[in-house]
This record gives structure tokens, C-alpha cells and sequence, in this order.
């Protein structure tokens, strides 16, 4: 756990757990860890739903960690579907839902139980899929995701030592089949490897040759933040200024996704001209135009049409990857978090200088169509609405009671 980040001082990890050898030895590890420091653990355990006996593995699971004194949460997956795609979809709802259950609780670490071997793996698939240097770092010990931290200690570890952990501590494991199953690639070089321990000379040379590139990507990405600093301003309204000149691709791809609110970035060779040169463009749901009164440079904004769709306004709501609701927000049944739009946005251009291409982006709540409140505006004024219409019917909570937006990573700002 050294370096990943979590305080001495009474910490509090989420740790997931499916019953097999390595996350069951990673949460009886992390649970030392933890109590040592005057901390707790709870375990995620996540059932899948796609084998018969999957259902009584996490119950088991969940006695288990109830002789352990470990407090837990079973969470059920269903509606996977079949097909060559099923090991990356149901790894990527599996990690939705660990790391929304980890933040519904308020817990700011995930733990998961990678080991050498999946490290190894990992690394053999980017290479046969093409990857970049960036890509042959293979897994993070540490990254960072809109919920959590997610943290993964044993990356070092041959699986071999966690199956001897276990078995010095009396526990026994399951073992999932479809680890073994030809019919999916990672099983294949995992059959192809012959190194069930994870200790050979193979799966060592692939884990540093990871370990290596991970640092080399580390390097890279203080050197890109570094030149983002200097470069670029990111504004809570969800648009950025950059300085005027070429910049490097990687920072522009970054820069880029974080204004859209994408998972990844794009690849740098596909915004490489437009760092070179830049020049008015669309990109990656992106517009980049000149700054004009705002200032010497370029401005990077949302594209409108790129936006998604309104979300319900529950509490904890994200809308376009960007935004999220507080998670004490009570907007009242039917709210709607969206874009303001061009329409509103040209109404209410008088409370702010910004120009049109930024207001028709902001983030802005609707109750039956009818525009409730748009906080980066400050709209409705406050001090105001003893003259506001109302918007709520008799039997509806009244007008004035306030819920909040926060820009990820940013602050809040209230309206009614």
C-alpha cells in the first residue's frame, strides 16, 4: 500500500471481492492493513449472474467475510447477454458497479486484486492489439476515476503467494471456469504461458517490462500536466483557454477529452495537425475558435450538438460526463438536468459576458420544459423571486427550495 495514497490514519477502503483466490486474499491483507491503522474495509461482492452456482458463491462469500468480521454488500449483475464480448463487458459493468457502490457509501478507495499474472496478460494483449507505449504500461497500481481511486497493491505479486496466504490462514477459495474457458483469448495465453504460479522468468520479464513503461508513462503525464498549467485555463463553466502557438499533441488530446467528458482520449495521431497548427476545428465533440474578447489565444467548447441528452435530476445525477448533481440535492419528480440551449441562452445573455457558444453549454435544470434554474448564471436571482412566477403546482414542493450542481473536482454553486 505504500505510495497509493491512502491516509495512515484510520482509513477507510472498499475492497472487491468475488470469493476466488486473489480478492479473497487481498481483502483478508487489506483488512490487516486497515484495522492495524485504527481503519475498517468493507467488501463488495459481486455476483454476475452468468453460472448457475454464481448466486451460492457470493452467498458463501458473504458468510465468510461474516466470520471475518468484515462488513459487505453483495451486488447483482444481470442482463450480460453472451458472446466473444462477454469477458470485457461484464469486467467493465463489474467496475461500474464496484466503484458506484464504493461512492454511494462515501468510501474514497476501491481496492481490486490484480496480480503478476493478470499484469503479464495484460501486457501480452495490448501488444497483439497494437498498442502504443502508453498502452504497454499496462495496468496502474493507482488511477483515478470520477468516483473513486482505484488501487490495485498486489500488481508485484505472483498469484502463487496469495493462494499460499489463504491457505496458511485456513480459507478456502472458488475457482471460476470460465478462467479456463479456450474460447476467450485471455484464457488462451493464459494456457499458453504454462505458469499457473506466476512466477516464471516470462511472467517476471512482462511485469517489469510494465513497470518500466508505467514509469515512463508517469513521466510523460507530469510533463503533459505541467504543460497544461502553463497553457491552458479550464473554467467550472466546462470550457478552456489556451495560449496561442502549437502545443503538444498528448496535452491537446487531454485537454480535449477532459472538456468532453470522455473516458479515454483520443489518439494522438488524430489531433497531431490540429496541435501542430491550430486553426478553427471540431473535434472529438470539441470546438476550438479563436478567443476573441476573452483574451489572446483559443477557446475549446463543448460542441452543442455533441451534448447527451437531459438526465433525470436525482441526487448524484451526471450529465455529459462533466456534471454531476449534489448528492443532497431534492429537485422535485420530473426535473430535468440538460444543456441551456441556444434559445435560453440568447434570453438570458444579459446576466453574463460570455459568449453565446458557452452559455447555450452550461448545465441547466427544467421542470415540465419550463427552465428552473441555470447556476453557473445564478439564475433565478434570488433576492428576486418574491417577484418570480411560480413554477410548482398546489400539491408540489414549493418553489425556493435550493439543489446544487458541482462540476466534478470543482465547487458548488446553489440556486433554487
Amino acid at each position: 500500500m505504500a505510495g497509493l495514497g491512502p491516509p495512515e490514519d484510520a482509513p477507510r477502503l472498499a475492497v472487491g471481492v468475488s470469493g476466488g483466490a486473489d480478492s479473497l486474499a487481498l481483502t483478508i491483507l487489506a483488512d490487516e492493513w486497515a484495522r492495524a491503522r485504527g481503519g475498517e474495509i468493507f467488501g463488495l461482492i459481486v455476483d454476475h449472474g452468468l453460472r448457475p452456482e454464481a448466486a451460492a458463491e457470493a452467498c458463501a462469500t458473504a458468510e465468510l467475510l461474516d466470520r471475518l468480521g468484515i462488513a459487505h454488500a453483495i451486488l447483482r449483475l444481470r442482463g450480460l447477454g453472451r458472446g466473444p464480448g462477454l469477458p470485457a463487458h461484464a469486467r467493465a459493468a463489474r467496475l461500474a458497479r464496484l466503484e458506484a457502490a464504493a461512492a454511494e457509501r462515501g468510501i474514497p478507495f476501491l481496492l481490486l486484486g490484480h496480480h503478476a499474472a493478470d499484469q503479464a496478460e495484460t501486457l501480452l494483449l495490448r501488444a497483439l492489439d497494437g498498442s502504443g507505449e502508453a498502452g504497454l504500461a499496462g495496468i496502474p497500481a493507482r488511477r483515478e476515476t470520477a468516483r473513486v481511486a482505484l488501487l490495485r497493491p498486489l500488481l508485484a505479486t505472483p498469484p502463487v503467494r496469495l493462494r499460499a496466504t489463504l491457505s496458511a490462514a485456513g480459507l478456502a477459495w472458488h475457482t471460476d471456469p470460465s478462467n479456463a474457458n479456450p474460447a476467450f483469448l485471455r484464457a488462451r495465453l493464459r494456457i499458453a504461458r504454462a505458469d499457473s504460479d506466476g512466477n516464471g522468468i516470462a511472467t517476471a520479464a512482462l511485469a517489469e517490462a510494465a513497470r518500466a513503461a508505467g514509469l515512463r508513462r508517469a513521466a510523460e503525464e507530469r510533463a503533459r500536466a505541467e504543460l497544461l498549467a502553463a497553457r491552458a485555463t479550464i473554467r467550472p463553466e466546462g470550457y478552456a483557454l489556451l495560449t496561442p502557438g502549437p502545443i503538444a499533441p498528448a496535452a491537446l488530446a487531454a485537454l480535449l477529452r477532459a472538456l468532453s467528458g470522455a473516458e479515454f482520449a483520443h489518439a494522438e495521431s488524430r489531433v497531431a495537425a490540429l496541435a501542430v497548427a491550430p486553426t478553427p476545428a471540431t473535434l472529438a465533440g470539441i470546438r476550438l475558435l479563436p478567443a476573441g474578447r476573452l483574451g489572446p489565444g483559443w477557446l475549446l467548447v463543448r460542441e452543442e450538438e455533441a451534448m447527451a441528452a437531459p438526465v433525470p435530476a436525482s441526487p448524484g445525477a451526471r450529465w455529459d460526463g462533466r456534471f454531476r448533481l449534489a448528492a443532497a440535492a431534492k429537485p422535485p419528480p420530473g426535473t430535468k438536468l440538460g444543456a441551456l440551449g441556444a434559445a435560453d441562452a440568447a434570453r438570458l445573455r444579459h446576466l453574463s459576458p460570455l459568449p453565446a457558444a458557452i452559455l447555450a453549454t452550461l448545465p441547466a435544470l427544467r421542470l415540465r420544459e419550463e427552465l428552473v434554474a441555470v447556476p453557473h448564471l445564478g439564475y433565478p436571482d434570488l433576492s428576486q423571486c418574491a417577484r418570480a412566477p411560480v413554477l410548482f403546482g398546489p400539491n408540489e414542493p414549493a418553489a425556493g427550495a435550493p439543489f446544487t450542481i458541482v462540476e466534478d473536482g470543482g465547487d458548488a454553486e446553489t440556486a433554487p
